[in-house]
């Protein structure tokens, strides 16, 4: 190990919060006295379930929340953060898991958004701010074209603008929260030797993940919440991945999930020759035709923004079908509202679940019943059966595991992971034929991963429902999928019907476009 990196994995420490407590207005403690130590130049883990704490902490740090309790001491001298731009005159900064970019504006438009440099004091300097974002990009080697429009940049290019946006304003205390969520195994190897090249600059780097085998790969340290607390500290080389998650959610989690050999049957979803042009006149679905089989998990990779969101929505109806046919069972999808296609025994796990998942002002029991309150046994000519609903929902909390305070809580209430338990708990307790399930797991915790991942194999083998599983987590769809379908530029350029040989890598290459396969080949998705 070269003496730099030894500096680095031996810094001082640059900041301490002692005994942070933060409770909410509604009486929960979100975090109770956590002790969190930041050395110079390292990258620190910060893991947990859903609802431990991280991001609460995380928002006391960068100023969007003030703790009832406790301390920050930056550099030894404490510090009131009172908002995020006070942290980032302090030299902390955060990039979050959903982009802060407007996709309308260029590359060095978004770096100096709120801070533009001006001509005569008065005129926005575009030469400036290219100048400024060439000179921030060199510095920190990560080429990005200034001039190019974020819409048209791939996932890892934003999230590279989001880095050297936040570099640009000086920050030494960079706070990444769930960074590859949505990148390729190549992408996210990139990303890993910028975090390490900054590390070795000197920076300190809080990385946020729920993908433990990349918490291993690329921390020094780690730090674990559970509860609101502090579950344990340690150096990474002296912990396994089962170790953390046993740390994490208490118990042992099996992290492979272990399932019989499908048995498909007759075809549920047929989709033939579908395209939809979006509103840059680009065929974001482009031609493709496949089919998913009862009994049967079909996955779907691709680098975000190739056309899985477009599929999954038309086939649930929140986008209407331009070209081409989508059959449910023999029938048409066709001029049919959501509800039409729900009754025909469709079920949604949405990739945005606070938009399309859940009414979050609503009740957590309110929201488990909204696609079945008209229906016997929650409602007896017309009037709804409370007693019988409590009981139902208080059954449903529980199979999910769901953490809250009751059937009656808002969902508001509710941590990130805890709301998808209540719409997969929706979703799953009906007697689905198909299911869409678009990044089911995407942001949450382990525990709840498995629960869900379980879940969706439990349908295959219990009801035979045929499933559609869109993941931006490779290893996610080799072990719960069947088999697997990669899009790329709208069209699907490979089928894997034997998922025996396939590895992150191999599906990478397909995703970025670098290979593709046959026609012969991709046709045999089509079972007729």
């Amino acid at each position: 190990m070269e003496n730099n990196e030894k500096t680095a994995l031996n810094g001082d420490i640059v900041l301490s919060m002692e005994n942070i407590t933060k409770i909410y207005s509604n009486g929960f403690v979100a975090n109770k006295d956590i002790n969190l130590q930041l050395r110079r130049g390292e990258i620190h883990g910060l893991v947990g379930e859903n609802g431990a704490g991280k991001t609460t902490l995380m928002k006391v740090l960068f100023g969007h929340e003030t703790p009832e309790r406790g301390r920050i001491l930056l550099n030894g001298q404490e510090v009131h953060i009172e908002s995020p731009i006070h942290a980032l005159d302090l030299g902390i900064g955060m990039v979050h898991q959903h982009f802060m970019l407007v996709n309308s504006l260029s590359v060095a438009e978004n770096m100096v958004l709120g801070t533009e440099p001006k001509k005569s004091g008065v005129f926005y300097n575009k030469e400036e701010a290219i100048r400024m974002t060439e000179e921030t990009a060199k510095k920190f080697n990560l080429p990005v074209d200034p001039n190019a429009l974020i819409k048209d940049l791939p996932v890892g290019y934003k999230q590279r603008v989001e880095i050297l946006k936040v570099l640009l304003r000086g920050v030494k205390i960079l706070i990444l929260d769930e960074p590859t969520a949505v990148l390729t195994p190549q992408e996210t190897e990139e990303l890993f030797e910028q975090l390490v090249a900054l590390k070795k600059q000197g920076y300190t780097i809080v990385f946020i993940s729920h993908k433990l085998q990349e918490v291993k790969q690329i921390c020094d340290r780690i730090t674990v919440l559970r509860l609101g607390q502090v579950t344990g500290s340690a150096n990474i080389e002296d912990v396994s991945i089962q170790d953390i998650s046993r740390m994490m959610v208490g118990r042992d989690v099996m992290l492979n999930i272990e399932k019989e050999k499908a048995k498909p049957k007759k075809t549920v979803l047929k989709v033939r020759n579908l395209i939809h042009t979006n509103i840059y006149g680009v065929n974001s679905i482009d031609d493709i035709s496949f089919d998913v089989r009862a009994g049967e998990i079909l996955g779907v990779a691709g680098v975000e923004g190739n056309g899985q969101s477009e599929l999954s929505e038309t086939i649930c109806g929140l986008l209407p079908i331009k070209k081409g046919t989508i059959e449910i069972d023999g029938k048409s999808i066709d001029h049919k509202n959501i509800n039409q296609i729900r009754a025909m025994g469709v079920g949604m796990v949405h990739e945005d679940r606070m938009i399309y998942g859940v009414s979050s002002t609503q009740a957590i029991q309110e929201n488990l019943i909204s696609d079945r309150y008209t229906t016997a046994p929650y409602s007896v000519h017309s009037i709804l059966d409370h007693k019988y609903i409590d009981g139902w929902s208080r059954d449903r909390i529980t199979e999910f595991l769901v953490k809250c305070d009751g059937p009656e809580a808002p969902v508001k209430t509710l941590s990130g992971g805890n709301v998808q338990k209540v719409v997969a708990a929706r979703e799953f307790s009906s007697d689905l034929k198909l299911l869409i399930a678009s990044h089911p797991t995407r942001g949450i915790d382990v525990g709840a991963t498995d629960l869900i991942r379980r879940k969706i194999v439990e349908l295959r083998d219990r009801l035979d429902t045929a499933t559609l599983l869109f993941s931006a987590d490779l290893n996610e769809l080799i072990n719960v999928s069947d088999s697997i379908i990669v899009m790329f530029e709208g069209k699907i350029v490979a089928y894997f019907e034997d998922l025996t040989d396939v590895t992150p890598e191999v599906l990478g290459e397909y995703m970025l476009g670098v290979k593709k396969q046959d026609d012969s080949v991709i046709g045999g998705v089509i079972h007729e």
